[in-house]
């Protein structure tokens, strides 16, 4: 049965949302360390339990909807502009998917000034005004601390400037809560822990969560949006690896449990990615040899990213080997036929398919016929297993709609979040989002 599985609900969110902040070292962490100040300000407030979680996931995922890196590195250099786009993008993300959905709100109202709460006639006891002021307060903070700079001699800085933001962007009671908290050094010291991953991991309101596998082949293909959203030449590519390899699989005849778990290795196999800049993604020329290194980091990242999750030994194999080849030349752990199981081999043949149906910057999608060609001389090549490549061709039809029906599903869906970029431009809610923090 699927359900004698089980995952560690806040190993899986801690180790996407690193990946989230993976794109740039000048965001390194933001997420899952604005959750750890989130959560603290919750303890320290004595607020009912199912409360902090929301918090603390809300935190964890709050820049989910600034699905470009140059967008978060202005952000957290308080230079963005519009910080609304990103705040209504991530409600409408974390609102697909049952698990995430108490946090969207607080991820909505996460730039919402004090003042503007006031202006509506909301006091501090109205639904997610306490929440999202705390995590409001939590972010502004984590970006306020200079990542070069010795952390204690920063504090009566940040604490100072906080102070002058109350009754404006602050509400004075959520200022008090922080002002207790700041005054302990640990505090400090565990916002700026490189380990605060494990921190998390072992005391976090999540810890004891388990969830069995279905329930993350649901959240896979949430996550997978979030990679595949940052450019429309990507936007479906997640949603058709995972389905052309279940597919497959089913061909294969794999287990109920393994096609699952093969299906949660289509949607994350591009975790890695989101190290990648979008630049390079959306590059309509051939690219560098300097860039191409850069590409072939992803599924390193893949790997490591997937690897700190307890019981996803299958998964990380069979995601991050996607672009190893049986000869032995594919990267970037250079494995060959030997080490390369059938799971492997049929993302790798998923991957390659789908990337060539879809549209690139440099050509548009290719036919049945040219797919064939490529295949085979990939498959002649000892590049991909041949009978997994046949499998596929004498199952063509099949595979190609059952392809397109998921990839409609997710093409629906970024185009809805793209739309509300012209909602986002209505203009910021907070009053210091565009203000250096000092």
């Amino acid at each position: 049965m699927l359900r004698e599985t089980y995952i560690n609900l806040n190993n899986f969110f801690l180790s996407v949302s690193d990946a989230i902040d993976l794109a740039n070292p000048a965001i390194s962490l933001h997420q899952m360390r604005t959750a750890y100040i989130a959560w603290q300000m919750a303890k320290e407030a004595i607020l009912p339990f199912d409360t902090s979680r929301n918090i603390y996931m809300a935190a964890l995922f709050h820049d989910i909807g600034a699905l470009d890196p140059r967008e978060k590195v202005l952000l957290h250099r308080f230079e963005a502009e519009n910080v609304n786009s990103h705040c209504l993008k991530g409600e409408q993300l974390l609102n697909s998917i049952w698990i995430l959905s108490p946090a969207a709100p607080l991820v909505r109202y996460h730039h919402h000034s004090w003042k503007s709460w006031r202006e509506q006639g909301l006091s501090l006891t109205d639904p997610y005004v306490l929440e999202s002021q705390i995590l409001n307060l939590s972010d502004f903070v984590e970006r306020s601390i200079m990542r070069k700079g010795y952390i204690l001699p920063q504090v009566p800085k940040i604490v100072a400037r906080v102070r002058e933001l109350e009754g404006e962007e602050f509400h004075p009671e959520v200022v008090d809560i922080f002002e207790d908290l700041a005054q302990r050094e640990a505090f400090w010291f565990d916002i700026i822990n490189p380990r605060i991953y494990s921190v998390l991991l072992k005391y976090g309101p999540l810890e004891k969560v388990e969830i069995d596998i279905e329930s993350v082949a649901h959240l896979s293909r949430f996550f997978s949006r979030i990679i595949d959203f940052r450019s429309r030449f990507t936007a479906t590519h997640s949603a058709g690896v995972a389905s052309t390899a279940v597919a497959l699989s089913k061909y294969f005849r794999f287990t109920e449990k393994e096609i699952t778990l093969i299906q949660i290795a289509g949607n994350l196999h591009d975790l890695g990615k989101l190290a990648i800049p979008v630049e390079i993604l959306e590059k309509p020329g051939k690219l560098t040899r300097e860039e191409f290194d850069i590409i072939k980091k992803h599924p390193y990242y893949t790997h490591v990213i997937l690897d700190s999750i307890e019981g996803f030994e299958l998964v990380t194999e069979w995601a991050a080997f996607h672009h190893e080849k049986l000869d032995g030349t594919g990267y970037p752990f250079r494995l060959s036929a030997g080490d390369l199981s059938l799971g492997s081999r049929i993302l790798a043949v998923a991957d390659v398919f789908t990337a060539l149906r879809e549209d690139r910057p440099y050509r548009e999608g290719l036919g049945r016929e040219r797919i064939f060609q490529i295949m085979g001389d990939m498959a002649k090549k000892g590049h991909l297993d041949k009978a997994i490549v046949e499998a596929l061709f004498d199952n063509y039809t099949y595979i190609s709609s059952y392809m397109k029906e998921k990839q409609e599903a997710s093409k629906q869906q970024f185009e809805e979040i793209q739309a509300l970029d012209l909602v986002g431009q209505e203009g910021p809610d907070g009053v210091f989002a565009g203000v250096d923090a000092f």
